[in-house]
């Protein structure tokens, strides 16, 4: 049987290296980039051999939904790969409006929690299967920076490192609890602007060797791809 991988996260520069990375393992992919509809959208060319399918983050019917289209997709779900990545938003706690909150709250954490726990009991009734959970940049974004000023802004990006640390924390406990499961959970931290590519190659290594190193933990990624 082929290798089917599924493929979920906030459209960035990154994404799009994973993405590719992943068709050169498998023949297609399911991916599902999550639209940044705070800033709006800049992601680059997605990848026309990759299957899209729609997910509603705020849904847990929607998870479910995924979830069973992917798998009727590629047969199988072989290794699912989550990379949270999301986007800044520079502001005073005043000016944060309401609709920003819901969606982080909706888009970027609970949609987390509700695909995650889809992806474990899938893997449970497979009794095999990868899941690799990234969060490239956990404490990003803390300042701005005003180029015209060179003078640093007190507004903060206060819905990035909120998400990231939510999938973070999460993450973390489900990789601990993950020991005597008959599959593996992995998560990866450390990225490099410029350097998507690397990541991505060196992601997809980890998770190839991960019976053979028995990886079930964190793995961090440094500029020449080395292991923390």
């Amino acid at each position: 049987m082929s290798r089917g991988i599924l493929l979920v996260g906030n459209e960035s520069p990154l994404f799009s290296a994973v993405e590719g990375e992943a068709l050169k393992r498998a023949e297609s992919i399911v991916s599902v980039p999550i639209v940044n509809r705070i800033t709006g959208s800049n992601s680059p060319k997605e990848a026309e051999k990759a299957i899209k399918l729609p997910w509603n983050p705020s849904s847990a019917i929607s998870a479910k939904t995924l979830i069973l289209a992917a798998e009727n997709r590629l047969k199988k779900i072989s290794d699912a790969v989550l990379i949270c990545s999301p986007p800044a938003v520079f502001k005073d706690p005043e000016n944060l409006n309401p609709n920003e909150i819901e969606i982080l709250v909706e888009d970027h954490i609970k949609g987390w929690f509700y695909l995650i726990r889809e992806l474990i009991l899938y893997f449970s009734n497979e009794k095999s299967g990868i899941l690799a959970l990234a969060v490239p940049e956990i404490n990003a974004g803390l300042e701005s920076r005003s180029k015209k000023s060179n003078q640093v802004n007190n507004e903060l990006d206060l819905l990035g490192p909120s998400a990231a640390a939510s999938f973070y924390n999460y993450a973390q406990s489900i990789i601990s609890s993950s020991i005597l499961k008959p599959y593996r959970i992995i998560g990866f931290t450390g990225s490099h602007a410029g350097l998507e590519d690397q990541y991505a190659a060196w992601l997809f290594k980890t998770i190839d060797e991960a019976e053979q190193k028995n990886h079930r933990s964190w793995q961090q990624y440094q500029r020449r791809g080395l292991f923390k």
